[in-house]
């Protein structure tokens, strides 16, 4: 399985619903990095997974619509906690859809699986992985 990784980051802010958070039940802020893992069984003929500069254009262009904004505020995570694993989970779900619909050129028709990792601080991580359906 051959692999290739790009990063950003965004920084946002939000709130939780549930006693379980604390006091981040209160709006706060969070500064998550970002790592889009591309997996594929094969090469290209120019032995590409995928070419890395649509990859980094497509990741951002998706960080665009959360970076610098109010989950709270966004109507599609109305009524969802937007944990770390939840904004992997939807991140996730965009980019696999640029993969199928080719704005991530063959390479990302090519692409069977994906992984999306936030990194909240040096210690703290989620991620969301699965295949490309």
């Amino acid at each position: 399985m051959f692999s290739l990784t790009v990063c950003d980051h965004i920084m946002i802010a939000h709130s939780f619903r549930g006693e379980e958070f604390g006091p981040a039940q209160k709006l706060h802020g969070a500064t998550f990095a970002v790592e889009a893992e591309f997996r594929a069984d094969k090469l290209d003929q120019l032995q590409l997974l995928i070419d890395i500069g649509l990859a980094k254009t497509e990741l951002r262009h998706i960080l665009d619509t959360l970076d610098y904004s109010n989950l709270d505020d966004n109507a599609l995570f109305k009524n969802v906690n937007t944990t770390t694993e939840y904004v992997a989970f939807h991140i996730h779900g965009l980019l696999a859809s640029a993969c199928r619909d080719g704005r991530l050129g063959e390479g990302g028709r090519m692409v069977t699986a994906l992984k999306i990792l936030l990194r909240e601080s040096p210690n703290a991580w989620a991620a969301y992985e699965a295949p490309i359906g």
